[in-house]
C-alpha cells in the first residue's frame, strides 16, 4: 500500500510539473487529466470511492472540458497577440520570496500541527467514516468552504479573461492588406461592370 501510494505520489507531482511546463496548451491539458486520474486512484487506495468518481466526474469531466473551450477559444483567432515588454525578470525575485514564504509556512505548520486522530473506519458509505458523502459534505461546507469558493471565483476570472482576450482579437478585424484587396478587387468589379 506504501509502495502505492509513493508511486502515485510522484506521478501527481511529475504530472503537476508537466501541466505547467509544457510547450502547447494541449499537452498541459493531457497532463492535467493525467494528475486527476492519479488522484482519483490515490483516493481509491484511501477507500474514499465516493471522492474518486466526484474527482472523476467533475474534474477531468467537467474543468477539463472547460480548459478545452478555452483553449480553443484562444487559438481561434488568426492574429497573434500583441507584444509588449518581457515582465520575467521583473517577476522571479518577488515569485521567488512568496514560494519560500509558502515552503516557510508550510514546514512550521507541519511541525506544530497537533497529532491528528485517525479517520474512522467502517463500512464505505457509512456516516461518519472517510471519504463518506455525509463527511465529505460537512468538510466541504464547513472547514473548507472558503477554498472551495475561491477555486470557483479564479475558475470564472479565469474564463472572463479568456472571452476578453478572444473578443479582443475578433474585434480588431481583418487585416489591413485584406482591406486593401478587398477595395482593390470592389474597385474592379464596379470598373467591369461600367465598361
Amino acid at each position: 500500500m506504501i509502495a502505492a501510494f509513493w508511486v502515485l505520489a510522484a506521478i501527481v507531482v511529475a504530472s503537476a510539473v508537466w501541466t505547467v511546463s509544457a510547450s502547447k496548451p494541449v499537452y498541459s491539458v493531457v497532463a492535467l487529466l493525467l494528475n486527476f486520474a492519479a488522484l482519483a486512484v490515490l483516493y481509491l487506495t484511501l477507500s474514499a470511492e465516493f471522492l474518486a468518481v466526484i474527482q472523476v466526474i467533475v474534474y477531468s469531466g467537467a474543468i477539463l472540458v472547460l480548459f478545452v473551450f478555452v483553449i480553443a477559444l484562444l487559438s481561434s483567432g488568426v492574429a497573434p497577440l500583441r507584444l509588449g515588454p518581457n515582465r520575467v525578470p521583473k517577476i522571479w525575485v518577488p515569485g521567488g520570496i512568496v514560494v519560500a514564504a509558502a515552503f516557510a509556512f508550510v514546514a512550521f505548520a507541519i511541525t506544530h500541527a497537533p497529532r491528528a486522530t485517525p479517520p474512522a473506519t467502517g463500512a464505505v458509505g457509512a456516516a461518519g467514516v472517510f471519504g463518506s458523502i455525509a463527511d465529505f459534505g460537512k468538510a466541504l461546507f464547513t472547514v473548507q468552504l472558503l477554498p472551495f469558493e475561491v477555486t470557483a471565483l479564479i475558475l470564472m476570472v479565469a474564463v472572463i479573461g479568456v472571452i476578453t482576450l478572444g473578443g479582443e482579437q475578433m474585434r480588431e478585424g481583418p487585416p489591413r492588406d485584406e482591406r486593401r484587396v478587398d477595395r482593390e478587387m470592389r474597385e474592379a468589379i464596379l470598373r467591369e461592370g461600367e465598361g
